[in-house]
Parts: C-alpha cells; structure tokens; sequence
C-alpha cells in the first residue's frame, strides 16, 4: 500500500509539472527544493519543523536566489540558517573564478609569454591550444561581471572601512613589473562586510589614493567613522582630504612590525609580548601609561624601536573612540590580510600575469566570489553596535 501510495504522489507530481508553462524547468525547480531541505536538515540536525534537543542550527526563515541552468533560469527559495550562512551544494558560483584563471592563461598562450609554470597548469586543466577567438568569448561575459561589480551603487552608510594592496608580477609593454590592486573592504548598517574596490595602481601616490576614494564618493558612499590601513603617507593624505571628519586607525599589527623592526632578533619575542599589552588595555589613558612604561624600560637598549612607538602611538589608538565596535576588529587590517592572503594563494598558480586585465579581472572574481559568500554569513560587527555607532554620528 506505501509503494502505491508513493506512485500516486508522483503521478500527481509529474501531472503538476506538465501543467507547467515548462515542465522540465518545473520538475529541477521541485528536485533542487527538495536536495536543499535535505541537506539544511542534515545541517541543522533536524527536519523542518521537527524538535531535536541535540540539534546543531535553526532555520531561519527564507531569501530568493536566481540560479541560471542550461534549462532556464529559475528562482529558488534557498533557507536561511541562524548562526551560518548556507549555499546550496549544487550552486556553481565557484565556475566564475575557474573562468577567470582559464582566461589569463589562455591570453598567455595567445600573446606568446606563457611560462612552464603556466603551461603546467594549463595542460591540468585541459586548455592547450586555444584561439584568440575562444578567448575573447570566454572573456567577453567576465569583463561585464567584473566592471558591474566594480561599478556598482554604493548608496548609504558604510561606517569603518578597511584598505590595504595586493601585488603581483605583470607584464606591461613587454616588461615583467610590480603591479598593485588596492582593495577596500567595509561593514555596511547592518554590519555585513563588502568588498567597495578593487583598482589597479601603478604606485601608491596620493594622487592614486585620491581616485579611489573619489571613485568610492562617486558611487554613493558616505564618509566613514573610521578607516584602517597601514602608515602610507600617500594614503594618510588622501584619506584626511577625502574623508574629513573621519577618524584614522593605523593597523596595529602593521605598526608592530615597523616596531620590531629595530629590535635585535633574540630580543624580538619578549619585546613583542610586552608591546602587544599595549593594545590589549581596557582604555586608551591604560594603553599610554603602558606604553610610557615600555619606552622607559628600553629607550637606552633600543632607542629607534622606542621612537618608532612614541611617534605613532596615539594614531594606532584611534580605536578607543569606538568603544561600541569589537576592538580586536576596528584596530587592525587582519581581515583583509587573510584575505590577500587567500588570494595570493590562489593566484600564484599563475606566477607572471601576462597583462594589467587579466589580474584585474581574476582577482576581482576571486573577490566576488568572497563577497557571496560573506552576503549569507553571519554580521562582522553586532548590527546593534553598529546602529548606535550611527545615532551617535547624526
């Protein structure tokens, strides 16, 4: 009786479907429904709607996602866990950046400056011999997801953004050199991060610094309460003219190194242990009173490390003045380190890009990528503390 009972409730299924003004579109819609409550349930560790005391998650409610397939685009219904974010396994957003690192080899291989490197990679993945017209489709559709995205609305408050460059070996006019893209990263009103920008530099001027930030103005954005970064001096002054009344926190870990810098090598690990107290005090009147402590003990033994420390200090401190943000998240550019990081790791693959285009267009893939990701996580920085950092600013 069950089996005929489950043959009834496909009839009626199939039925349905074929009602449908596309009924193969209709049947991979209801599949992929059911493959996402399942594996939600695994996750959480109970069915919808079932109690489980040893359960690992909540549902939290539902958010649209378009998913194109070779059968049509439909509009999925994807659930919403409470303290994670969730991507259906089946969803391919992962094929764009695989795009991407194809296309640049692919214009290596075309423009003759492919390296062993580069070949090594290619024949992994099944690409020798390409045409300039095969490249030049594949790299038709990257270029309008590229220039969207980096061109997209900015419209309202993005309160603390961070800013840091990425570098790597291109060719430009037949020469291999250091090329940077810097990245710009925030939290928006809700604390969810966004990646702002990803722009190409040939130097890390103010003038560069400059077009950027007027690039951000451009497209909505609104001066922040604080920006991060490391002590460039071309950055300080593009951000003092571009953002004025905006606070600036110089990264604490950056400032240690440049600390570190000059203190003999058998000396580093206790030096640092205590200079890292500094930044760990309860308020800023503390973290001075340590640090004051900490020149007095050394300035006679390390005289340059110490005033390193005095001249730099109060702007690693701006971060007090946000009490109601996570300390340990406004005071340094960590965040976007390990995200270099991350991308470094995956572009070196490549070695020497073989132009400015195409490691614009594979970092900003790997980019877009990580901002999906981070659309469905959990908030960077309490959205509470974030709407009072706000009330107080208006």
């Amino acid at each position: 009786m069950a089996q005929g009972k489950n043959i009834t409730g496909l009839t009626d299924l199939l039925l349905k479907c074929m009602s449908e003004p596309d009924p193969m579109l209709s049947m991979l819609e209801w599949l992929c429904k059911q493959l996402m409550e399942v594996e939600v349930s695994g996750i959480v560790g109970a069915e919808k709607n079932v109690h489980n005391p040893s359960r690992n998650d909540y549902r939290c409610g539902y958010r649209p996602r378009r998913l194109d397939t070779r059968m049509g685009t439909m509009y999925l219904m994807v659930p919403k866990l409470r303290s994670r974010g969730y991507i259906p396994f089946f969803v391919t957003e992962r094929k764009r950046s695989e795009a991407a690192l194809i296309q640049v080899i692919q214009e290596a291989f075309v423009q003759g400056v492919s390296t062993r490197k580069m070949e090594k990679l290619a024949h992994s993945l099944g690409i020798e011999n390409l045409s300039r017209s095969q490249v030049s489709e594949m790299t038709k559709g990257l270029n309008e997801q590229v220039q969207d995205f980096r061109s997209r609305s900015l419209a309202g408050h993005y309160p603390v953004i961070w800013t840091d460059a990425l570098y790597e070996k291109v060719r430009v006019d037949g020469r291999v050199v250091s090329m940077a893209v810097l990245v710009a990263c925030g939290v928006n009103a809700q604390g969810q991060r966004e990646v702002l920008a990803v722009e190409p530099m040939m130097d890390e001027s103010k003038e560069s610094y400059s077009q950027l930030f007027q690039n951000l103005k451009q497209r909505g954005m609104e001066t922040p309460s604080l920006v991060v970064s490391d002590a460039n001096k071309g950055l300080i002054s593009a951000i003092r003219e571009s953002f004025p009344g905006a606070s600036w926190q110089r990264c604490k870990v950056h400032f240690m190194r440049n600390i570190l810098a000059h203190v003999p090598q058998k000396e580093k690990d206790a030096f640092a242990a205590q200079l890292k107290e500094t930044w760990l005090a309860p308020s800023a009147e503390l973290a001075r009173q340590r640090a004051r402590l900490l020149s007095e003990r050394y300035e006679k033994r390390f005289p340059k490390a110490i005033e390193v420390l005095e001249e730099g200090l109060e702007d690693s401190l701006a971060f007090y003045a946000f009490p109601e943000l996570d300390a340990r998240k406004i005071s340094s550019t960590n965040m976007l380190e390990r995200l270099n990081k991350e991308i470094r790791r995956r572009t070196s693959v490549v070695g020497i890009f073989p132009n400015p285009d195409s490691y614009l267009r594979l970092v900003t893939t790997y980019l877009i990528e990580y901002a999906e990701d981070w659309a469905v996580s959990r908030a960077y920085l309490n959205p509470k503390s974030i709407q009072t950092l706000l009330l107080n600013a208006a």
